[in-house]
């Protein structure tokens, strides 16, 4: 070893030091999860995704999220998205089967999935996609802030802020129970105690208003809540006849107090097993 301390310090550092990305091969899949320590892009096989013809009572947002994504893919316009509302009602479902969509039409387009709590590394993960000649969405699922979580000002880098701004082959799809990304009491707190309330807020609640496209998804109505129950049988052929599906379908979600797609889609997954169905 050296005695020289510079370069016993400069050793050390260099042991320190992060390894190097390395370069990822896009063409192995054409969906990645993003993880940190070390930073890597992993190639996802076979994504979990349904197919957007059984995505029921969700036409507009469909429709819209479908189009935006397409001109993307042209190299066209495109805004980001945020997807919100109510639970299991298909947000994160609508992301993924759009993707298929896109591909299925000719779309050169993949899908990375960002999680919450990596939103800080998400600079170095736009270097990365930055230098590749692929286009992607960046999708951020369950997307919420506490009353002291700073990791929002990292998500402005994805949006508009910064200097070197959003990467032209990249865009941002988000799902968020919450309009406002942030609990509606810690808004109207800050409010009510800041000395400045209007300022108080605007730097969180601005970062929903960064995002182009609002698609709003709201509890269904039973005939919805059915039509998804009726529209999954039909896709794998189940027979059951319409009174006996309502009886059934009627109770189970009363035994659980909510009705949603992914209610739904529960009541679906017990009725295939008892049918002796494979899905």
């Amino acid at each position: 070893m050296s005695d020289d301390p510079l370069e016993r310090i400069a050793a050390a550092l260099e042991r320190m030091a992060p390894t190097p990305v390395a370069s990822p091969d896009f063409e192995a899949a054409d969906a990645f999860v993003w993880h940190v320590n070390p930073d890597r892009l992993e190639p996802v096989e076979t994504v979990n995704r349904v197919d957007m013809k059984l995505l029921v009572g969700i036409d507009r947002a469909r429709d819209t999220l479908l189009q935006n994504t397409l001109q993307f893919a042209k190299g066209l316009p495109a805004n980001n998205a945020l997807l919100w509302g109510a639970r299991g009602m298909g947000k994160s479902s609508l992301v993924k089967a759009v993707h298929a969509e896109v591909r299925a039409q000719g779309g050169a387009v993949k899908i990375v999935e960002l999680h919450r709590e990596d939103l800080p590394s998400v600079g170095r993960l736009l270097n990365i996609l930055r230098a590749s000649d692929a286009w992607f969405i960046l999708f951020c699922d369950d997307l919420s802030f506490s009353h002291d979580d700073e990791h929002y000002k990292s998500l402005k880098a994805v949006l508009d802020g910064g200097i070197e701004g959003r990467p032209a082959n990249v865009i941002f799809y988000a799902t968020s129970n919450r309009r406002h990304l942030m609990p509606r009491d810690m808004i109207e707190n800050e409010r009510s105690s800041a000395i400045s309330p209007s300022e108080a807020t605007e730097e969180k609640v601005s970062l929903s208003d960064r995002f182009g496209l609002w698609l709003g998804f709201h509890p269904c109505g039973q005939d919805e809540y059915l039509a998804m129950i009726r529209g999954y049988c039909d896709a794998v052929g189940l027979q059951i006849d319409n009174a006996t599906l309502r009886a059934e379908a009627i109770e189970w979600q009363a035994t659980r107090g909510a009705r949603s797609g992914r209610v739904a889609w529960q009541f679906f997954t017990d009725l295939a097993g008892r049918h002796g169905i494979r899905l």
